[in-house]
């Protein structure tokens, strides 16, 4: 490619519009930015079932067919000077779209800034039957380059990238059946999840363990609690796009809802997770693990709290940002072994786990400042039901052409309902 590039403003006038196209145009238009697109995977894209029965069948136990869940690009995104296309995968209508509206209200103050720590997740190693726990503890800590050597035999490939195992930590936790030593190994995974390499270190530390401590070895495992790997994210929006410094006021007051009672923090952080989970999901990285973490993060502070923060800076404009614990992978696992995850990772243009965890967790902080805007504003059903309008007219039967006039007939009656879908399937079939 070959003169000045475009300006962000002229890249994102390509999006002007994104919705009201087809799916293949859309497409069109990635491939833009994507020359090396190729048409067959346009095709791949576009089928709603890519992988084959064999391949399925050697991913999990008893397979017998695929679940399709339809695949959305949010647009508008401009994090760290770069502008993203991003592949979220959800059944809900209207979280991409509020994600792409959030996105958009952040391009007069630069997009979204974004980081992340080291890509470190622990594995814990419990160890019983200890007489004296305090003394386990310093000879485990006093052993700790003889563990890591031992830790890093494991992954030669992982080790000779730069990663590994670092550290060591040892703790004594007081349960109902007694005092434990909990040894954990801290490794640094680069651009893996890295579940495979930690637990595979701690399954071969365990006997060494036994040895120094003369205890027993229970439990070897990684903890999805990745406190040493977090996304970090920020945004500010100008009061003027939101309707006026009162809808800032309204925007803070629910967010401080959210981070001091545990019943409104749970839907508010339910709905950042329909954002993050959605670009979990379409790279094939492990959802459950996210939420796990991310989930109990939110209890960091000793209550379930808020993931995300929104306050009034003093030109009384909304400034939000996240916090969250973030073990993505781009290399191995479903990642490298579902096309559709290879190829959303393609159009994402990321070039390390660290930058696709900050993608999520922008997606988390648009798809949070969406949801709460609405609740503070119009309430979220009216915009919900509006998108949700043509899910349930196919729900009621309705096919091709008659879903769009089926959906556009409740959106003007203002009743968005299974059972006026079916009536008004009636009467356009008797017409």
């Amino acid at each position: 490619m070959t003169g000045k590039k475009p300006s962000y403003n002229e890249q994102l006038k390509k999006f002007s519009g994104f919705y009201k196209l087809t799916g293949l145009e859309r497409l069109r238009i990635i491939q833009e930015y994507i020359p090396d697109l190729t048409e067959a995977e346009i095709e791949l894209f576009s089928k709603s079932g890519p992988l084959d029965m064999d391949t399925v069948n050697r991913m999990v136990e008893n397979a017998v067919g695929i679940m399709p869940i339809p695949i959305g690009l949010a647009v508008n995104f401009l994090i760290n000077n770069k502008i993203y296309s991003i592949p979220m995968a959800i059944e809900e209508p209207s979280v991409i779209a509020a994600a792409c509206n959030s996105a958009k209200l952040t391009l007069s103050t630069g997009g979204f800034t974004a980081s992340t720590t080291e890509q470190i997740m622990i594995g814990q190693i419990q160890i019983l039957d200890l007489s004296e726990p305090e003394k386990a503890v310093k000879i485990l800590l006093k052993n700790k380059a003889k563990i890591i050597d031992i830790a890093n035999t494991c992954d030669k490939t992982l080790v000779d990238l730069g990663g590994g195992a670092r550290d060591v930590q040892a703790k004594i936790i007081d349960t109902r059946v007694g005092k434990m030593v909990i040894c954990e190994i801290l490794v640094d995974c680069l651009d893996a999840m890295g579940a495979n390499a930690v637990n595979s270190m701690t399954e071969v530390l365990a006997p060494l363990i036994e040895d120094l401590t003369g205890g027993k070895v229970l439990l070897r495992i990684l903890s999805n609690l990745a406190d040493k790997r977090l996304a970090y994210a920020k945004c500010v929006i100008p009061k003027e796009k939101l309707g006026g410094e009162h809808i800032v006021d309204n925007i803070v007051a629910a967010a401080a809802f959210a981070e001091s009672d545990p019943y409104r923090a749970a839907t508010h952080n339910k709905g950042v997770m329909n954002g993050i989970s959605a670009v979990i999901l379409a790279t094939a990285n492990d959802t459950r693990a996210i939420e796990a973490g991310a989930h109990a993060y939110a209890v960091k502070d000793g209550h379930y709290g808020s993931l995300t923060k929104w306050i009034k800076n003093n030109n009384g404009d909304l400034e939000g940002s996240i916090e969250v614990p973030m073990a993505v992978g781009i290399v191995g696992g479903a990642t490298r072994t579902n096309p559709i995850a290879q190829l959303a990772l393609k159009i994402l243009r990321v070039e390390s786990a660290s930058e696709l965890a900050q993608v999520a967790a922008v997606v988390g902080l648009a798809q949070n400042l969406g949801a709460i805007r609405a609740l503070a504003t119009t309430g979220i059903i009216k915009g919900h039901m509006k998108l949700h309008s043509k899910n349930l007219a196919i729900s009621a039967g309705a096919k091709g052409e008659l879903i769009d006039k089926i959906a556009g007939k409740m959106i003007e009656e203002d009743n968005v309902k299974f059972s006026r879908a079916k009536e008004l399937i009636e009467e356009m079939q008797q017409k």
